[in-house]
């Protein structure tokens, strides 16, 4: 066995300690044994079913080419047999018991399920039904009906996590249920361009399709994080949404079935290095607002074109993505404090939150008209629509100036943009950045996907 040697000179007298790496080793590894077998029990599979139909009803091109003779009765059967039919579609995801019988999950794992069925890890199986949907969160509250009291998953605190710390996920990857792995919190505040809420923990401890809805768990045994998203074609990187946001909306889902989210109406965008320039900033944070929104909150209040938003709440604002996630927290029709720079100078405003209507934006972040001559937005349900874009996630090219940079070299409103001088574009800052580190006079290229195609525009932007 190694060992490591100190020495200490103390009172002129020479002492040396040895201390076996294992124990000391000890000291800072987790009993994943004990973890596991005192967690596993809380964690539960979760099967679901739906029945897909034919878009279109087959049709019979053609009858016998012999006539009304006895081969009618074979093509009758042949084409029969053809008819697309209904079928059921299965799945397998992950979910963990908070109390009582519900069990917490993710939405994409049931959405639109006819069935869902949970099994329990002494392999016990109820049928569940959905108490609360929030697709937006990408989470889901179900509910099973046992007699007797179930074990339960203590919610932890993401918010005082760290990188670098021991966490363990269980969940049912591939079918595999009971899978244990463990790995490190790889990263905090991860935005992957699912949606305006991102605020990923990246993690190195394995998850596969299947872990989705079950516990990311700490070192102390507590849940947090949901384990939700992983990076296609990478290993060692997965996502869970950090607890403390479902813990925020589970009252909501238990007793309503859905949830209700703060307003504020505005179109903000990154502060960028060259636009702090313009507004005398010697930094890149904040919010800056672009759009107000007729009849909203913030045209209610005395919020202005050209604000860059710093403090909303008591709480400062580095990205455009947290003033999103507060916003949506806020309790409807309370009176917020917000902290703006106008003019160089620092201004407080009161801003009344209003109710976000199902199906609109709360705070929408878009790149306004830059050097590029174009629009980009973060890609959702009624940009994808409109477009008639298959993806729900990217950026998507909404405005392009005429005679500008960008419609010179060919790209177009409803382009996604997937690459930037060979640099992957899944979100707005991506974006941003892949423009801000392009040099004068050399040639920038982007790879572009419109309709099922992709194609490569470059020229020399000055």
């Amino acid at each position: 066995m190694r060992k490591f040697v100190f020495t200490l000179l103390q009172s002129a007298i020479l002492v040396t300690f040895v201390l076996p790496v294992t124990s000391w080793a000890k000291e800072f590894t987790p009993d994943f044994v004990e973890l596991a077998k005192k967690l596993k029990p809380s964690v539960v599979n979760v099967g679901t079913s739906r029945t897909v139909k034919p878009n279109k009803q087959f049709q019979r091109p053609f009858g016998s080419p012999f006539g009304n003779d006895q081969f009618q009765d074979f093509f009758d059967r042949f084409f029969d047999e053809m008819h697309p039919r209904a079928y059921k579609q299965r799945s397998l995801g992950s979910g963990f018991i908070i109390d009582g019988g519900y069990i917490l999950t993710n939405y994409h794992v049931v959405a639109g399920a006819d069935e869902i069925k949970v099994t329990l890890a002494d392999k016990r199986e109820f049928p569940a039904e959905i108490k609360g949907l929030d697709e937006r969160l990408d989470l889901a509250l179900l509910k099973i009906n046992a007699k007797e009291v179930l074990p339960t998953a203590k919610l932890g605190d993401s918010d005082d996590m760290q990188v670098g710390e021991w966490v363990m996920a269980i969940g049912n990857p591939f079918g595999l249920a009971e899978t244990v792995t463990v790995g490190i919190v790889s990263a905090k505040g991860r935005v992957i361009g699912s949606g305006p809420y991102d605020d990923y923990i990246q993690t190195d401890a394995s998850i596969n399709p299947g872990n989705s809805g079950g516990p990311l768990f700490n070192s102390s045994g507590e849940v947090i994080g949901i384990n939700t998203a992983i990076m296609a074609g990478g290993k060692g990187i997965g996502f869970a949404i950090p607890v403390n946001m479902a813990k925020s909306i589970i009252p909501q889902l238990k007793e309503k079935g859905k949830v209700t989210r703060g307003w504020l109406g505005v179109t903000i965008q990154p502060v960028t290095p060259d636009l702090a320039k313009s507004f005398g900033l010697n930094n890149e944070k904040g919010a800056l607002v672009s759009g107000i929104y007729p009849d909203s909150p913030a045209e209610k209040s005395e919020l202005k074109v050209g604000d860059i938003i710093l403090e909303f709440d008591g709480k400062k604002i580095q990205e455009t993505s947290e003033l999103s996630r507060l916003v949506a927290a806020t309790e409807i029709a309370k009176t917020v404090k917000i902290v703006v720079l106008r003019d160089i100078k620092e201004v407080e405003l009161m801003v009344v939150i209003g109710r976000l209507k199902d199906g609109s934006g709360d705070v929408q972040v878009e790149v306004t008209m830059d050097k590029m001559g174009l629009i980009a937005k973060e890609l959702n349900n009624d940009l994808a629509s409109r477009f008639q874009i298959k993806e729900t996630t990217g950026v998507v090219v909404t405005e392009v100036k005429t005679d500008g940079f960008a419609q010179v070299v060919g790209i177009t409103e409803g382009d996604i943009i997937k690459e930037i001088d060979g640099k992957k574009i899944t979100t707005l800052k991506d974006y941003e950045n892949a423009i801000a580190a392009h040099k004068k006079g050399q040639v920038i290229r982007f790879l572009l996907k419109r309709g099922d195609s992709s194609l490569y525009v470059a020229a020399t932007f000055d």
